[in-house]
């Protein structure tokens, strides 16, 4: 499989968002590919780069899939107003 074509990884993250491990550094990077990938699993976003660990849309959809995702995103996110009242609402 080539895990530097994008379309290839795509439809493999939206199979199992754990195949986002094996994308290339660079469709880690990819803010399409990490969606789709936390979409499906939001515990993918440990595979994610870390700027887009760092980004609420990301982090949002993950924690959306998988609250406990929030163990990956970066510290800024953790601290941020929006993403904590978007988990405590979900864990209520």
């Amino acid at each position: 499989m080539d895990w530097n074509n994008k379309e290839v990884v795509i439809e493999a993250v939206k199979l199992d968002g754990w195949a986002l491990k094996h994308a290339s550094d660079k469709l880690q990077n990819n803010k399409e590919v990490v969606l789709e990938a936390v979409n499906k699993n939001g515990l993918a976003l440990f595979y994610a780069s870390d700027k887009l660990r760092n980004n609420k849309e990301v982090v949002l959809e993950a924690c959306k899939n998988d609250i406990y995702s929030i163990a990956y995103a970066s510290k800024q996110m953790k601290n941020d107003k929006e993403v904590m009242l978007f988990l405590l609402k979900e864990d209520g």
